[in-house]
């Protein structure tokens, strides 16, 4: 699939689509206390998701059978929602996908579920930042080697794994499409970044090895090792001389948290 430039027209459609994903975000926020079940949440996402005019992008893609992907602790993506109940002391992240008039946005964030551990805090606070540091190299004339490059070395710098087997992507009318946007890379290497390109950048990390087992749902993916694992993600537009994050604005986050 060739790499595709957005309109203006699609753009403002991405936006809207992006915006109903934060919103999501900020509503399903509220109900993240110990005792809340996974499969509650994901009935509250897709009942919001629906009210704003959109309808879920998981659900159903590839066989996925649910609006959230709910990954606890270990789970890295694609936990799927159940009667598994949070339990304080637990990190989730929410994956969440909305298409509004065929065009999709996404973004997963890890929150904390009351008291967590310094280490878990540890993971939280520098898998975000690995993100924005990726985020600082989209612009046009760079290359997707350089944010793959910013997101490593800043995992690196940090003692975190960086989990390479998964990736960003880019997104419009496909939830995923060219061009791959991995966590790791080399400088000046890959497509160049053009203005109207949208993309998914993604880093998922561990505090232990990077390794991965897919569970026998065919869906679930921990770490091997069962080590507490974190993902942030933005999808964003490619401007004249940076990005414009779709899913959220800059450090709006951390006021939320």
């Amino acid at each position: 699939m060739a790499i595709s430039i957005k309109s203006d027209r699609e753009i403002e459609l991405m936006t809207i689509a992006g915006n109903i994903v934060y919103e999501t975000h900020k509503y399903l926020k509220e109900y993240l206390k110990p005792g809340i079940t996974t499969k509650e949440l994901d009935t509250l996402a897709e009942d919001f998701i629906i009210s704003k005019g959109a309808i879920p992008s998981c659900k159903g893609f590839e066989g996925y059978p649910a609006t959230l992907c709910t990954s606890i602790n270990e789970e890295v993506v694609h936990g799927i929602p159940s009667n598994r109940k949070l339990k304080n002391g637990d990190i989730i992240t929410l994956d969440i996908c909305a298409c509004y008039k065929g065009y999709h946005g996404d973004s997963a964030w890890t929150y904390a579920i009351g008291d967590i551990s310094c280490d878990k805090e540890y993971l939280l606070e520098h898998t975000e930042k690995s993100l924005y540091e990726g985020l600082k190299q989209v612009k046009p004339g760079n290359r997707i080697g350089d944010i793959s490059s910013a997101i490593e070395e800043y995992a690196k710098k940090h003692k975190l794994g960086v989990i390479k087997e998964l990736e960003g992507h880019g997104i419009g009318t496909n939830l995923h499409e060219d061009p791959e946007v991995p966590n790791y890379g080399i400088k000046h290497t890959g497509p160049v970044l053009k203005k109207g390109m949208v993309i998914a950048v993604e880093p998922m990390l561990t505090l232990g090895s990077p390794e991965i087992v897919i569970l026998d749902d065919d869906w679930t993916i921990e770490t091997k090792d069962y080590s507490p694992s974190a993902h942030f993600e933005h999808t964003v537009v490619v401007t004249d001389d940076g990005c414009k994050i779709l899913t959220g604005v800059w450090n709006l986050w951390q006021k939320m948290m």
